[in-house]
């Protein structure tokens, strides 16, 4: 199937502008460990202590930092099951809801009514990380995260009147004739947001040697949710051997791009490419992947958190800002980021 760069894909997504969506991940540790695609399954048996594989505090916060500066919007906080404990997490959730001044998105495994009480004033919404709705295919590739769990918590975010959003990787065994249970399962959840991504083979998985899905593939999975749910956030990510997909997939009906290392690779031409991409799909691109801005680092000494409001679930202690010694941390950590980002 050819796909061309019609006006009438353009009118279908009838969008002005695009940006991009970056997640930040706070582990590289995931006490399931056992999702037969994802890198994370080749490490858990290496991690002797979960600890280790945490990203240090001044780091994420640095990265948040950055996001604000630069225009990503965060597509949400992101490590394995059980990487962080709920005191730790309500520390970053809290400083980074500071930081970029907007409510966030969290994929954390699953979590309970209680757990998402307490993030509550923090955030916007959780994702699912359901990644196929083939029944079978699911069973065999994700063996220890059931819909099932993923469809309680989104019950419990209903009550709660938080947002819901889903991950689907297409290439891991799925067909195109699984499109209408991921139509079937967007409605009976209400689902707000999806992102896409495509597999990228990884070492020492099953799918190590598998061939990748084709561009024509991925932009049908696109336009058809597009095309049944006009209002869903829809968030595409393609890695740098397929940036020239992205045009398409925004014609198709993507409101955003997510999956790039817009710090590694900030004004290379592959950050270039996707600005391109965003041209060539007659998209504005929001903030900047190429653009050098002037920051100061300074700004991190005014950081602070505010009392949550009286009609919110959980107040917040003024003895919570960031310590001194810790602000401290973020400034080292933002230098180097800056310093890669300028060579």
């Amino acid at each position: 199937m050819e796909i061309k760069n019609t006006s009438k894909l353009k009118k279908m997504a009838n969008k002005k502008t695009t940006w991009f969506e970056r997640a930040i991940f706070l582990s590289w540790y995931c006490a399931k460990g056992d999702c037969k695609f994802c890198y994370m399954s080749t490490q858990k048996n290496l991690i002797k202590d979960p600890k280790n594989a945490r990203r240090s505090f001044e780091s994420i916060l640095a990265e948040a930092f950055l996001c604000k500066k630069f225009g990503w919007k965060i597509e949400f906080l992101s490590g394995g099951y059980e990487s962080f404990s709920k005191k730790d997490m309500l520390f970053l959730i809290k400083h980074i809801y500071n930081i970029c001044k907007e409510r966030l998105w969290l994929n954390m495994g699953v979590l309970n009514k209680e757990e998402l009480k307490l993030f509550k004033p923090y955030i916007q919404g959780v994702c699912g990380a359901v990644e196929c709705v083939n029944p079978k295919v699911h069973k065999e590739i994700c063996p220890s995260k059931p819909i099932k769990e993923i469809e309680k918590m989104f019950k419990a975010c209903d009550e709660l009147k938080l947002k819901k959003a889903i991950t689907i990787i297409l290439g891991i065994g799925e067909k195109e004739k699984d499109i209408p249970l991921l139509k079937k399962f967007i409605k009976k959840n209400k689902v707000d947001k999806i992102t896409f991504y495509r597999l990228k083979p990884q070492k020492n998985t099953i799918f190590e040697n598998k061939k990748t899905i084709t561009k024509e593939y991925y932009v049908k999975w696109v336009k058809e949710i597009r095309k049944e749910f006009p209002k869903i956030k829809i968030t595409i990510g393609s890695w740098l051997n397929n940036l020239d997909e992205i045009h398409l997939l925004l014609n198709a009906g993507a409101d955003a791009v997510t999956k790039f290392p817009s710090i590694k690779l900030f004004n290379s031409k592959y950050a270039k490419k996707i600005e391109k991409e965003a041209k060539k799909a007659g998209r504005k691109f929001k903030g900047t992947l190429t653009e050098m801005k002037k920051i100061n680092i300074d700004e991190i000494d005014e950081f602070k958190i505010k009392r949550a409001r009286k009609n919110e679930t959980f107040f917040v202690p003024q003895k919570s800002s960031i310590s001194m010694k810790l602000k401290k941390k973020i400034k080292i950590k933002l230098r180097e980021y800056i310093k890669k980002m300028e060579k």
